[in-house]
């Protein structure tokens, strides 16, 4: 008999260990309890893709402004790929955000005397 995946009857975890958003349930997975994210490859492309996608998110909007009826692409995929650029600029530079806090936070919980 296969269970649902859907069924949670099980219990949650103690509210100390849940997670953000309300509670999660135990884990399944094989992953390592300590599991990190490797924030310097996090900085480092957060850093680098954030000025590239606002470039592009003013390159594409200039680009839209400007063309004219009949031109290829055309006006709407042009204010589209601008609104794509814009929300993967906010992603870059919230994630930007929240590796700085984290490095800062780790650096200042281990710093001796503190």
């Amino acid at each position: 008999m296969h269970q649902d995946p859907r069924d949670r009857t099980q219990e949650p975890v103690h509210r100390s260990r849940s997670g953000t958003i309300g509670r999660r349930f135990p884990r399944t997975g094989t992953e390592p309890v300590t599991a990190r994210s490797p924030l310097g490859l996090r900085l480092l492309l957060s850093g680098f893709f954030l000025p590239v996608f606002c470039a592009a998110t003013v390159l594409f909007a200039l680009w839209a402004a400007g063309s004219g009826e009949g031109d290829s692409p055309g006006r709407g995929p042009l204010v589209g790929i601008t609104v794509l650029c814009g929300a993967l600029a906010l992603i870059a530079a919230a994630d930007l955000f929240i590796v700085v806090r984290r490095r800062r936070r780790e650096r200042g919980s281990s710093a001796p005397g503190r």
